[in-house]
Formats: C-alpha cells, sequence, structure tokens
C-alpha cells in the first residue's frame, strides 16, 4: 500500500545515532513541539500494541511518539495490550482457533501469568474495524522487550529518540478484578522504566486519575497525560485532577479553540486522540493543539 504523508508542521526532535552531539544528557531533551503520535502502534494498519506496529510507525518520519497501552498480569509482569480480556474479535487461541463470543471475558490478563498470554496470536485474524491492517503472527509483548526493541532501532538504525506515551489500563471498578492498586500499578510499571533508562523519554497517560495522581506525588519528574472523554469544561477536569498535569488528552471531538487556548494559559499541552481522518487532523491543527494521536499513521 502506498503511503501517504500528510504534512502537520512538525518539528521533529531527536538524538540521532549519527549526530554529532552524543552526549547530551537526558535532562536536556525537550518534549517534540508537535508530538505526532501513533494509536497502539498505529492500528489502522499493522496489529496494535506490538512491536511490530512500533517498528512500523518508526519508519513514518514525522512520527515522534509511540502510544501504547499497559496492563499488569497475574505474575506482575507489565505487558503492552488494551484490553481487559483477550478479544474475540482480532485474537486467536494458542493452537489458532477463534476465541468464541461466548468467552469474550474468560482470558482475564489479569489472572493469567505471562508464559500463557503470550501464546495467543493477535495479529493473524482479519480486524474488521481496520481492512487495512497487515495481518502478521505475533504476540503480546513485555512492555521490557518492546523498550529494548525500540532503543536497539534507535540505537543500531542510526533514528531519532522516540518518546513514549503510555497509558495504564486501571480502574477503581477494576481494583483486584481486572487490574491492580493503582500503587502497585504504578510502582511496577515505573521499576521497568527506570530500568530501561527512559525516565525522561516517558509520559504516563491515564483515564484513571488515581495512576497520574500518584505519579504527580512520588515521581514529580515524569510528565503525565489526563485522558478525558466526557462533557465536562476544561476547569472542571482540571478541578477533578486537583494539579495541572503536563497534557490533557481529550477525545478529539472535545477539543476546541476555546479550550486550548485555557490549557496553553495554564502551560497544559493539548494532545487529542483519535483523529483518523485528514479533515480532523486539519481541524485540530487550526484549533493550535499541541500533538495528535492516530490510528493511522500515514495520515502523519
Amino acid at each position: 500500500m502506498k503511503r501517504l504523508f500528510y504534512p502537520l508542521g512538525i518539528l521533529i526532535i531527536g538524538l540521532s545515532a549519527c549526530s554529532v552531539n552524543k552526549t547530551v544528557k537526558m535532562d536536556e531533551v525537550k518534549f517534540p513541539s508537535f508530538s505526532a503520535e501513533a494509536h497502539r502502534g498505529g492500528r489502522g494498519l499493522v496489529p496494535e500494541n506490538t512491536i511490530i506496529a512500533m517498528k512500523d510507525a518508526m519508519s513514518y518520519p514525522a512520527v515522534t511518539t509511540l502510544e501504547m497501552d499497559t496492563h499488569i498480569t497475574k505474575d506482575g509482569k507489565v505487558v503492552v495490550t488494551h484490553d481487559d480480556y483477550l478479544s474475540p474479535g482480532f485474537m486467536l487461541t494458542p493452537d489458532g482457533k477463534e476465541i468464541p463470543a461466548s468467552d469474550a471475558k474468560k482470558y482475564n490478563v489479569f489472572k493469567m501469568d505471562y508464559s500463557e498470554l503470550r501464546k495467543f496470536d493477535i495479529g493473524t485474524k482479519p480486524h474488521k474495524e481496520f481492512p487495512q491492517q497487515r495481518k502478521v503472527k505475533t504476540y503480546i509483548p513485555l512492555l521490557a522487550e518492546l523498550i529494548d526493541s525500540v532503543q536497539t532501532e534507535v540505537k543500531t538504525k542510526g533514528k531519532k529518540q522516540y518518546f513514549y506515551n503510555i497509558e495504564t489500563k486501571c480502574s477503581a471498578k477494576g481494583d483486584g478484578v481486572t487490574n491492580p492498586t493503582p500503587e502497585v500499578f504504578v510502582k511496577l510499571l515505573m521499576e521497568v522504566i527506570k530500568s530501561k533508562k527512559i525516565e525522561n523519554y516517558v509520559v504516563i497517560q491515564s483515564f484513571d486519575k488515581r495512576t497520574i495522581q500518584i505519579l504527580h506525588k512520588e515521581y514529580p519528574h515524569i510528565k503525565t497525560s489526563f485522558l478525558v472523554s466526557n462533557k465536562k469544561s476544561y476547569e472542571e477536569n482540571m478541578a477533578d485532577l486537583g494539579f495541572k498535569p503536563f497534557i490533557l488528552s481529550p477525545a478529539y471531538n472535545m477539543v476546541d479553540a476555546s479550550l486550548v487556548k485555557k490549557a496553553h494559559a495554564d502551560g497544559v499541552k493539548v494532545v487529542p486522540w483519535t483523529a483518523n481522518t485528514p479533515e480532523e487532523v486539519a481541524r485540530l491543527k487550526s484549533f493550535g493543539v499541541d500533538g495528535i494521536i492516530t490510528d493511522y499513521t500515514n495520515l502523519l
């Protein structure tokens, strides 16, 4: 498929392996002036939240940021996947069979050890919502493995340093059912991030305000993003969170020029999700947003 590029006036930054300035310190790295983000690695084109997807996103010059979701397994591993339960819609069992709709809540990620989870195929079954998606047999990766793969690409192929926008998939009603408590989630996630030495390249986002409130208190140097999809005003969402995050990330249809202006007055960036047409992208740009999250990486 021919790849089309729609310029967004993005300033691409990064640390190229061939740059003469190889001694730049982590704390000198600046967030992109426009964060062009591949949602779940660009699930419109490749299987979501996979290493294959992230590497594909890195092949588009405009992309600055890799967006992904994380869950915690029964054995305490941080894995990159979106749904609480393995989806009958686009996953296959280890023996290549479809998951019946009646088993939609059979495979709870939080109740599975990673060795079991990894055997399921996330990339072969056609995804009816994304007919352009390339099909390839692949698996749900560990966050640590995904980071290693991206950083190896950066170091060995002279690519710029990418940012990671990592969502915590948790909720109060899911505590102990589909996710650990937010304190445990944050602890396990930060252990991976710190071990990989990418703290300054990370934004942690969540609809669960508890996650980013903990980060704001215990890891104030970590950039946070508050995901919202509601009818509240900008002021109401900020009051609900209790502090000004690095980013406010609203559903794209919540965004207008007034919201962007209010956020910028508070020093808060606005990065909407998930704009999937050239028209949506252009409209958001006209409001002065600080980035866009899209399923279709070729729009960037």
